[in-house]
């Protein structure tokens, strides 16, 4: 059985045999142009907006009319041809103009403005990790200076594993 669409994100496929393939590879190129490297005015309105720019893409809220009715949560961008719509799959990205920031589709929802990483390089160097066990604060004992010492030495010491300074 022959598959029409790609599995995620659903651009159609030339068929064989088919007459007028350049409106299915135009169709296919509309729909690349808006999911790959994608940029968002806004996410989560409902109604598309009045007068929306060629290129211009938004993250469908979750009650959508109008046009968007049935495509909850898709990506819409507006094309020469109307609203195009590549709906969300696990992981894709886009980034939020007027937020400046990413929104990620994890677990069937937009997560925005969070990053996830097993730890962040600067120049070649570590400089966050996994985070450290908790450091306590001083006793109030009577010797207090020594106390604060070792509490300073856990704070360089934890910053230093986080590579926020050197070793």
């Amino acid at each position: 059985m022959e598959q029409d669409r790609t599995p995620r994100l659903g651009l159609p496929l030339l068929a064989t045999g088919q007459a007028q393939k350049e409106l299915t590879h135009n169709e296919a190129l509309a729909l690349l142009d808006l999911a790959v490297g994608s940029a968002v005015t806004a996410v989560g309105p409902n109604a598309p907006p009045a007068a929306p720019a060629i290129g211009q893409a938004w993250i469908v809220g979750t009650a959508p009319v109008g046009d968007w009715i049935g495509h909850a949560g898709a990506v819409a961008g507006w094309t020469a041809a109307g609203w195009r719509f590549v709906a969300p799959f696990e992981g894709l990205s886009v980034w939020i103009v007027a937020e400046k920031l990413h929104a990620r589709y994890v677990a069937g929802a937009w997560v925005r403005g969070e990053v996830r990483a097993e730890r962040v390089l600067v120049g070649g160097v570590a400089v966050l990790g996994a985070q450290e066990p908790a450091i306590a604060g001083t006793g109030g004992g009577t010797v207090v200076d020594m106390e604060a010492r070792a509490v300073l030495d856990r704070v360089l010491g934890a910053l230093r594993a986080h590579g926020l300074i050197a070793r």
